[in-house]
């Protein structure tokens, strides 16, 4: 079976190596043919000026031999050999200039080569020395898993390219870090939530079950809180669909009065509004938007619900719509129990809510919040929330501007993925 000659693989390192023999052969080469010619040229033209104590003569006359004396006269055997000589000078003279010549040329270029050589040592040692962070990064890259996302380069050296793009792999891992976390914390507590309703319900079978004095009536109880529980967990799940739609982002998107979608809602909601005790005040003004309608109205009716909800007795309720130049804002503000400023980032995860133990409070789902900004988010709008003085938030939506022609069908956009 014959060998077959296994290349070296074209790594970076290798590329750049050849890269910079190459760069130095072809300035190397460009100096020496440059070199050669202006030797050649200084050589060819040493002395081809005219002749020491020649005298020009005048025009029409011929230019005297500067072998022969001023005065004329026959020329002495001194000056006979010196004219016989001359020709035999300048072939040797000739001959030695081309001897020069082929040496300067075939020792430049033997010393080309050797620094052509030299250049892609070098080239291979300055290259490994220049992506040592890259094989940092490739070997952390390597070992970094789900459960390492702690780990950090930390890459020292110069401000480079080389050293932001080792802070740049820092900050993805903290992300992902981030984002790993957050979603371990979300399926315990999903799974906790989803847990006790069906706990719930099998605790109320089993006691109604295991009564032997049963009546009519206690086995109707009893079955009217499993349905009560049924509902919980329906309402748990849809919720659950509903932040996991509004994660993934929307990909259409029909044009819609933010305004007359925001007064239904109040209506909707006037009447549990002072079933509470809740003033509801509105303001609202027509503001078109281009979104997801649905996913809209679930955020309005969350932050209504949750403003009712989480109020206080003869407390208020706020509402308005407006326009920010082109940019539809929508404003919910309510009383409630003082929330403190710190709470708020932990109040937008899934089911945080304001009291730290789930059982102090069931009058939600503990994902109202949520809901909303993963629909802001899915429409590339922004959310803020601010704690009121006196108790209660001030949440504040503010929506993308809509296209300037309005299309009256649905609008299919580019959106990220989330």
């Amino acid at each position: 079976m014959p060998l077959r000659l296994r290349l070296p693989r074209r790594t970076v390192r290798l590329r750049l190596a050849v890269l910079f023999g190459l760069l130095f052969f072809g300035i190397g080469a460009a100096l020496l043919i440059t070199t050669y010619f202006l030797v050649r040229y200084s050589i060819m033209h040493f002395g081809s000026g005219p002749q020491d104590g020649a005298q020009m003569a005048p025009a029409g006359q011929a230019a005297p031999s500067p072998l022969l004396p001023e005065g004329g006269g026959n020329m002495g055997p001194q000056q006979s050999s010196m004219e016989f000589s001359m020709p035999a000078t300048e072939a040797a003279l000739a001959s030695q200039r081309v001897v020069v010549l082929q040496t300067l040329w075939v020792n430049s270029a033997i010393a080309l080569a050797i620094m052509s050589a030299a250049s892609v040592v070098l080239g291979w040692l300055m290259a490994g020395r220049v992506l040592r962070p890259l094989r940092t990064i490739t070997a952390a890259t390597r070992r970094i898993s789900a459960t390492s996302l702690n780990e950090r380069l930390s890459l020292q050296g110069p401000d480079d390219e080389l050293k932001e793009l080792g802070d740049t792999f820092d900050g993805l891992l903290s992300r992902l870090q981030v984002s790993f976390e957050a979603q371990r914390r979300f399926v315990a507590n999903a799974s906790h939530e989803l847990r006790t309703p069906l706990a719930r319900q099998r605790a109320l079978g089993q006691v109604a079950l295991a009564d032997p004095n049963a009546s009519e009536a206690s086995l109707r109880i009893a079955h009217e809180r499993i349905l009560a529980a049924g509902a919980q967990q329906e309402r748990l799940i849809e919720a659950l669909l509903t932040l996991a739609r509004g994660q993934a982002g929307i990909e259409v998107r029909e044009p819609f009065d933010l305004g007359e979608l925001t007064r239904e809602a109040v209506t909707s909601r006037q009447a549990e509004a002072e079933h509470r005790l809740i003033a509801l005040r509105a303001d609202i003004t027509p503001a078109l938007m281009a979104g997801h309608r649905n996913l809209t109205e679930r955020l309005i009716t969350n932050l209504i619900d949750n403003a009712i909800r989480h109020n206080t007795p003869h407390g208020w309720l706020e509402v308005r719509v407006t326009t920010l130049g082109a940019r539809p804002v929508l404003t919910v503000r309510n009383t409630g129990p003082v929330v403190p400023p710190e709470a708020i980032d932990r109040l937008l995860q899934p089911f945080q809510r304001l009291q730290t133990e789930r059982t102090t409070n069931t009058n939600g789902l503990g994902l109202g919040l949520s809901i909303v900004q993963a629909i802001v988010q899915a429409q590339d709008g922004t959310v803020h929330i601010a704690p009121l003085p006196g108790g209660g938030l001030a949440v504040t939506v503010t929506f993308p501007e809509p296209p300037v022609h309005l299309p009256r069908g649905p609008v299919t956009v580019a959106t990220r993925g989330r």
